[in-house]
């Protein structure tokens, strides 16, 4: 048993302790910031990051001061120990001997379908070991199986055969594959393997001498008929015959671990696994020699083909290592790190900037406008009002389309601001408003994504999500979301309705002649300009993780410039919304919705710009699956930024209209 402040757990890829266990070599201290996603991880380590963050924080405060709680691992992710086959590990514990190698989908730059390990015909494990998979990783495509590559922990290999194929050209089957391999090699597939739940890097020298360690490596690569060489076949001069593919059909496996010597470990752990991946044009299965010429792949597939894979093994001890620091090489090797720390720095100066302009003018302006309008006594005087006060019979009029309106915002806010906007604008139709809200956008968003689904299972890829999990899907929909929405109505219903601080007038006020900068259409595209500003440089590091595969690490960034952006939307909507209050235009609703929701359409614009200028992806079917799963992200995107403008501008209008003395 330990100590009740000694709580350890992975996070992101790192061990956590808190308390009397921090100063162990083989963990690190826990921080608050771990709650939020500040450190890094990948697959169900990136999923687990602000759960177990959040849980071993809320485990410390919960223990009793000189009270005892046993130290928790998540499951998959805590340290495993290696030895030698036949030994133990210190005081007779076990510890492994076999290393695994398990394969993840393939995929590409240029190509948004992602495509199982064993769609392309490569070395299969005939007793083929599935982990199990969450939601996330189902919906994102990943399919994790064992592979033929098993190792003795220490135990070195040198040109060791996997497997071997072969080709005939007579035969159908044997053609598709081939030519299957060939658009792999041609569209820059990458493998993606793993070690001890580590992704396996390819590390290669960049500009300026830098290393950059990717956690994919190619399938192989293609020299055009005109003699140009394309993505990794300019790494070897070898490479060089005309409309010939080459296949990485070998790779040079480095494991480097800690002793585990000074430590209380029963064995040693894993802390990097490097490979470099080679292209071998072996001859005979009984004599492997990895030397010689590269494996070469005609693009006329005219006689038999033997494809012989093969791998070589070596370990390495790296005793200053620690086990909780072993993704720290991947993420340091990264590009554009130090560009993205400077950029979002700068764009948070401007940006507070910015708003505190926008915070001191409303200010200022709303003090001088309330003290003057509170100073008039007179009938006479009340004749000559003017501004955003004569409008107050008419501000919290209804607006059209409210039933559209509400159902975006219940949507967006879901239960719990359900239950203000159906008693705000008194509807009737109460049971259509929590049907809408229930099933319009999450339809829409089902549809899109059923008509994806569709895309990736003609196309044969791993994202295409089967049977059974969509009918999960749908059971967590009308199961769980629709349940819930028709609770959280119910009990909004039987609260008092919300009463404004001003009576509505019966008769519409007639809104005066407007500028061109006080019309709708102009405001609203303005509102969004700011908002997007303070997000575009962070959403180009997101769109690099989601379709360059990338990783996405600074989580605590993220976090601060999710804050910047309700800070924005709010302070934009309110500054406009004044201002058309001041201009006696009261049709303040739909207007404060779309203001800031209009920053979804600048998401949509540079969506479009990243997709011509950054990425170089080809087919129909991919580019499809772009804006499909584009329009998603920018619906979800619209409902929640127009929802925070709303409710901004609704709070607003009721605080201004509940300090001025009307009649």
């Amino acid at each position: 048993m330990a100590p009740a402040s000694s709580l350890l757990g992975p996070v992101g890829g790192r061990l956590w302790c808190a308390g009397a266990t921090a100063g162990r070599s083989d963990c690190d201290a826990a921080p608050a910031a771990a709650a939020v996603g500040i450190w890094p991880g990948r697959g169900a380590e990136m999923r687990l990051l602000v759960a177990a963050g959040v849980l071993a924080l809320l485990l410390d405060w919960a223990a009793p001061p000189g009270g005892v709680a046993a130290a928790f691992y998540l499951p998959g992710l805590a340290p495993v120990s290696f030895c030698q086959a036949g030994q133990s590990g210190q005081d007779g514990e076990s510890c492994e001997s076999t290393i695994e190698l398990f394969v993840n989908r393939l995929d590409s730059v240029e190509s948004v379908l992602p495509y199982e390990y064993d769609a392309f015909d490569f070395c299969q494990d005939f007793r083929e070991k599935r982990p199990s998979e969450n939601l996330g990783q189902v919906l994102f495509g990943e399919r994790i199986a064992s592979s033929p590559y098993k190792f003795k922990f220490n135990e070195e290999v040198m040109c060791h055969l996997a497997c071997a194929k072969y080709y005939y050209p007579e035969k159908e089957d044997h053609r598709e594959k081939l030519a299957f391999l060939k658009k792999g090699m041609q569209l820059n597939y990458q493998h993606h393997w793993i070690i001890d739940n580590m992704p396996v890097t390819w590390c290669y020298e960049v500009e300026d001498s830098q290393k950059y360690c990717n956690p994919g490596f190619p399938i192989g690569c293609f020299v055009t008929p005109d003699g140009r060489a394309k993505d990794a076949c300019v790494i070897n001069d070898d490479f060089n015959k005309k409309n010939t593919f080459y296949l990485f059909n070998h790779v040079d496996i480095t494991i480097a671990y800690h002793s585990g010597k000074d430590e209380n470990w029963p064995g040693a752990r894993l802390v990097a696994a490097r490979l470099e991946p080679k292209s071998y044009k072996h001859t005979d299965v009984n004599h492997l020699s990895c030397k010689g010429s590269p494996m070469e792949i005609p693009g006329e597939f005219n006689s038999k083909l033997n494809l012989i894979y093969s791998y070589s093994v070596k370990f390495e001890e790296t005793n200053s290592i620690k086990w909780a620091s072993r993704w720290d090489y991947i993420l340091e090797s990264m590009p554009h790190t130090n560009i993205q720390w400077f950029s979002i720095m700068n764009s948070l100066v401007i940006v507070l900037f910015l708003s505190g302009m926008v915070a001191m003018i409303i200010l200022r302006t709303l003090h001088k406008d309330i003290a003057r309008y509170n100073q008039i006594d007179s009938s006479e005087d009340a004749q000559e009002e003017f501004g955003w006060k004569l409008v107050h019979g008419d501000v919290f009029r209804p607006p059209k389309k409210g039933m559209l309106l509400s159902v975006f915002l219940g949507q967006g806010t879901q239960i719990f601001i359900m239950t203000f906007i159906t008693l705000s604008f008194r509807g009737e139709k109460w049971k259509t408003n929590v049907l809408l809200t229930a099933l319009l956008c999450p339809g829409i968003v089902f549809a899109d994504f059923f008509i994806m689904n569709l895309i990736l299972w003609v196309k044969g890829s791993s994202a295409a999500i089967p049977l059974g999990t969509l009918v999960a899907i749908l059971a967590m929909w009308f199961g769980i979301s629709v349940p819930l929405t028709f609770i959280g109505a119910y009990f909004g219903f039987k609260e008092k309705p919300i009463e404004h601080p001003v009576r509505t007038n019966q008769i519409p006020r007639q809104i005066p002649e407007q500028s061109f900068f006080t019309k709708p259409l102009p405001g609203i595209i303005m509102g969004g300009i700011l908002p997007f500003g303070c997000i575009f440089i962070q959403l180009f590091f997101i769109l690099n993780s989601i379709w360059s595969h990338q990783m996405y690490y600074m989580f605590g960034l993220l976090f601060l410039v999710f804050i910047i952006l309700l800070i924005t939307c709010s302070e934009a909507t309110v500054l406009l919304c004044y201002f058309h209050l001041c201009a006696e235009d009261y049709h303040w609703w739909w207007r404060s919705f779309l203001t800031s929701s209009f920053t979804a359409v600048y998401l949509f614009i540079y969506a479009v710009h990243y997709f011509f200028s950054k990425l170089q992806i080809t087919g129909t079917a991919s580019t499809i699956l772009y804006f499909g799963y584009t329009m998603i992200m920018v619906l979800i995107f619209f409902l929640f930024t127009g929802t925070i403008g709303f409710f901004a501008c609704f709070w607003f209008v009721s605080k201004i209209y509940s300090v001025v003395k009307v009649d």
